[in-house]
């Protein structure tokens, strides 16, 4: 399945940590596979959401790895994008808890596991992301393979 055969209302994504860092970082292996992605997702007008758990997560990573111009750059970009920022809740977070204790053979994070709480109350099946964890948990990852 294509994104193009979406319909309307399905045309929602969440973004991941790991697809900011490549986006941001030209050097980052999967720098070009975020690039078409993210051009594929504004071309075909997919909102896109994020938590503020995981802005924190990215600027801290950006500001270990590229520095404090480029962390900041990220925080203004997000300010004026049209990504929706969802504030996580304490029902997620209580999700999340769940998430790790019964799935113990994984390595979720927490930042990981209250993604897929929002996720899960916003109904968003979709993710942009190069997080393997997304998919084992049931998401469907955006590749370029799935790219109009």
């Amino acid at each position: 399945m294509t994104i193009r055969q979406r319909s309307a209302r399905e045309r929602r994504a969440f973004v991941d940590t790991s697809a900011y860092l490549a986006l941001l970082d030209g050097d980052d292996s999967y720098h070009r596979d975020a690039v078409a992605i993210v051009t594929s997702l504004a071309d075909y007008r997919y909102r896109q959401y994020t938590t503020n758990v995981l802005l924190i997560e990215a600027h801290a990573l950006l500001l270990s790895s590229l520095g404090m111009v480029p962390a900041a750059q990220f925080l203004r970009d997000m300010a004026e994008s049209h990504t929706a920022v969802v504030r996580v809740r304490a029902a997620d977070e209580t999700r999340a808890q769940q998430i790790i204790f019964q799935y113990t053979d994984k390595d979720f994070s927490f930042a990981d596991a209250i993604s897929f709480a929002v996720m899960e109350r916003l109904d968003i099946g979709l993710v942009f992301t190069f997080d393997q964890h997304f998919a084992q948990y049931g998401f469907t990852v955006l590749t370029p393979s799935t790219l109009p």
